[in-house]
């Protein structure tokens, strides 16, 4: 059996790898500061939630916006990862051929049929989303990004206690972005 830092290793440099000089919203960041705040939310998770799967949930977490984001496949994530991995990862990520007000709930219920793990790494993922709020957003699209936030946290809560209550304090702590 892998130990969980060799399997953190392996995602991350493949994360690397394929989002490239990706920046992080807003910031000079590179992306895979984000994909490496996601998978630190899920090693807190676990010690909060008994029968956690760890080692998928991390692989996860740093995986999941490859098929999003880079022109990975999800057959190339399957050959590494394996089935199980690949699957996650496509249920987080948002289809788009649809229009762009569907994407969320349709990536929503993708989740929704995965394990609770998938369901945590959607609620990390969106708290460390909800920083502050790049300059060039409009108010028309922070807000957006809150009720968003809400429908993610309303959908998915039941994935983990502990995540759903940091979501919930990260929303009422973005709301102060619309006002100003």
């Amino acid at each position: 059996m892998t130990d969980i830092q060799t399997l953190y290793q392996e995602a991350i440099r493949f994360a690397a790898e394929k989002h490239g000089t990706q920046k992080v919203k807003g910031s000079k960041n590179s992306y895979v500061v984000h994909l490496s705040n996601v998978a630190m939310e899920l090693f807190a998770a676990a010690s909060h939630t008994p029968g956690f799967d760890l080692k998928f949930a991390i692989q996860t977490a740093l995986l999941h916006d490859t098929l999003e984001d880079t022109p990975t496949t999800k057959a190339e994530l399957e050959k590494v990862f394996g089935d199980e991995v690949a699957e996650a990862v496509w249920a987080l990520t948002k289809d788009p051929k649809l229009l762009k007000d569907y994407r969320l709930t349709d990536s929503l219920a993708k989740i929704r049929q995965c394990r609770k793990e998938v369901w945590a790494v959607k609620l990390a993922d969106r708290i460390t989303n909800l920083q502050k709020p790049p300059k060039r957003w409009s108010k028309t699209h922070i807000t957006e990004f809150y009720y968003d936030s809400k429908q993610v946290l309303e959908a998915l809560r039941e994935g983990s206690e502990y995540l759903g209550q940091r979501l919930e304090k990260k929303i009422e702590e973005y709301a102060t972005y619309m006002e100003g």
